[in-house]
């Protein structure tokens, strides 16, 4: 297990039309650290914008994919997402507001 500092776990805010439509839900997705656990996640979500708590984190393991380039084979870089649900009384994430 890797020593993740909290400023570590989150990469990046996924920007999709599906994950658009669940912010109304208070449904938040986001690209995270291989290595982090739910807990992790939590821990971060809370920290890194005040006035939020976490209900619930789903996480999602997507394998890279196989891509070829002429006679080179290879793999992409695989990728954990995870779907943070905060509670009804917690406040908005900001980086989303404006989208």
């Amino acid at each position: 297990m890797a020593d993740l500092k909290y400023y570590d776990v989150i990469l990046k805010p996924i920007v999709t039309e599906k994950s658009m439509s669940a912010m109304s839900e208070k449904k938040y997705t986001f690209s995270v650290h291989p290595d982090a656990t739910k807990n992790q996640i939590k821990e971060a979500v809370e920290k890194m914008f005040t006035g939020t708590k976490v209900k619930s984190v789903n996480t999602m393991n997507l394998n890279g994919k196989n891509r070829r380039r002429g006679y080179t084979v290879g793999k992409t870089a695989k990728v954990k997402k995870a779907i943070v649900q905060l509670t009804a009384d917690s406040q908005d994430i900001e980086i989303f507001s404006g989208l």
